[in-house]
């Protein structure tokens, strides 16, 4: 069997002699380097290619971060795992947009990492499922965020399609609009068909949705 060739990149050497311990211990994996900073660690990807690479984010100079997006430049073959005690979303997708392949917490059951760096070196995200529901989660709000910026470019509401549109979120019937806009029944009616078509939704409390989003009433 050929065993995956790691490189374990951490500042704290008893961490490291551990990780190495468990590692070495089993049939696929051997440690073939270490490194105690982000510099050292791309001095020694370059020096030995190593199949998979165990990067810790907080060490002195320059931090994983930095270190794994220079690796994945030079080595894009090279599969990069942040273990970290940081629980941190914004690490955890600046991890990932970096060029890593998962990201994992030093409280971590041994079994359970050994089988997510296999999965890792197969192609597969190395996160646990608590992680990657808060990735989904992260993922949907960016993309209802940049579906309300699509709209917000494409809209252009009149100014009493925008005075409709503010009474129609603060629950007012067209009767009530047409009256406090001194308009007819039959006008507030048509500027809510094109209030819907502009904002291209298709029910009312949509529109009103829409309104408060956006601090219209």
């Amino acid at each position: 069997m050929e065993r995956i060739r790691v490189l374990l990149v951490d500042d704290h050497l008893l961490f490291r002699e551990g990780l190495a311990g468990i590692l070495n211990a089993q049939p696929d994996f051997e440690v073939v380097g270490e490194a105690s900073d982000g510099l050292e660690a791309v001095v020694k990807a370059q020096e030995l290619a190593p199949d998979l690479i165990l990067m810790d984010i907080m060490m002195p100079g320059y931090d994983g971060l930095e270190a794994t997006r220079q690796i994945k430049r030079m080595l894009p073959a090279t599969t990069i795992v942040i273990l970290t005690v940081r629980d941190d979303e914004e690490k955890l997708f600046e991890a990932i947009k970096s060029g890593a392949q998962g990201y994992l917490l030093k409280d971590i059951r041994s079994r359970e990492m050994l089988e997510l760096l296999r999965g890792a070196v197969r192609g597969e995200a190395a996160i646990t499922p608590a992680l990657a529901g808060r990735m989904l989660e992260e993922f949907r709000r960016l993309s209802r965020q940049a579906s309300a910026d699509a709209v917000d470019e494409s809209v252009t509401l009149t100014q009493r399609e925008q005075e409709v549109l503010s009474l129609v979120a603060q629950g007012a019937t067209d009767k009530e609009i047409a009256e406090a806009l001194s308009i007819s029944l039959h006008t507030v009616k048509s500027h809510m068909r094109n209030i819907l078509a502009k904002l291209h939704v298709s029910k009312r409390y949509e529109a009103a949705r829409y309104a408060r989003d956006r601090g219209l009433v």
